[in-house]
């Protein structure tokens, strides 16, 4: 499983297209080249450190098996693990779950994903 952080807005507007093409925060597929995910280890700390005074987020499960599109883990400078990134428009059959981001009592964004 991996997952992207998304407006809800925008993620509402994708399932009208049966597809999302939206990067990261202000930029698009097209403009980026992939679209952004993370493992759930590292939602928390790039929602705070890109999303951190933003609201209305979610955060998409992604089946890997379920990609219409190329899926690579590329490294990215400053961290230690790679990150996944979907190289084509996220077909929305992939989503699995949408799930709440939530700040902690610090106001800080957590991600703990579901089990199972």
């Amino acid at each position: 499983m991996i997952y992207h952080i998304a407006f809800a807005s925008d993620w509402e507007k994708a399932g009208e297209r049966g597809e999302y093409r939206l990067s990261t925060k202000g930029r698009t597929l097209e403009e980026q080249g992939f679209i952004h995910g993370g493992t759930a280890a590292q939602v928390a700390p790039v929602a705070n450190m890109i999303y951190g005074s933003d609201e209305g987020l979610v955060v998409l499960a992604i089946d890997e098996e379920r990609l219409s599109a190329p899926l690579l883990y590329d490294d990215a400078p400053g961290w230690d693990e790679p990150f996944p990134h979907i190289y084509g428009p996220l077909n929305t059959d992939a989503v699995v779950a949408v799930l709440a981001l939530t700040r902690g009592a610090d106001g800080k964004y957590e991600f703990t994903p579901p089990e199972g």
